[in-house]
């Protein structure tokens, strides 16, 4: 069985955020390069000269590391599912935690990019892909008859 499309289209959401989380990071890169966090964090964090940086950092090997489970869901290999997973519900807290920041428009756009992302992950072609034996080259056990 070849990767089912679910899986495919999962892939190129999942890298598509791994694309928006890297463009995060070069938007932080270049407030801190600039000096101008103040017009990228509120409050006492604005004077922080290393939190730019750090965030920048942070969206980097995250971005990175989601990127590299789309490109991996796209090629057919498994273990994408999991970093796509993982991220995706981590997007729907971020999407609440927006929401109560008083933006509701981008939380709903990052919930629903998140939900249809395990939508397509869950579905039960991609289940049933993922959970196939032979993922070693080894054949899938003969049907027991009951």
């Amino acid at each position: 069985m070849n990767r089912p499309n679910t899986v495919r289209y999962a892939g190129y959401l999942v890298t598509a955020e791994g694309a928006a989380a890297l463009l995060v990071a070069a938007i932080y890169l270049l407030h801190a390069l600039t000096g101008t966090n103040s017009d990228v964090v509120r409050g006492d964090q604005a004077g922080a000269g290393g939190f730019g940086y750090g965030t920048a950092g942070w969206f980097v090997i995250m971005g990175a590391g989601v990127l590299a489970a789309g490109w991996a869901l796209i090629t057919g290999r498994r273990w994408g599912r999991g970093i796509a997973v993982f991220a995706n519900l981590i997007l729907l807290g971020v999407a609440w935690y927006i929401r109560g920041d008083g933006q509701p428009l981008w939380a709903a756009l990052v919930a629903l990019t998140a939900v249809a992302a395990l939508v397509l992950l869950f579905s039960p072609s991609a289940v049933n892909w993922v959970a196939r034996s032979g993922d070693a080259g080894r054949p899938a056990p003969p049907p027991t008859e009951t």
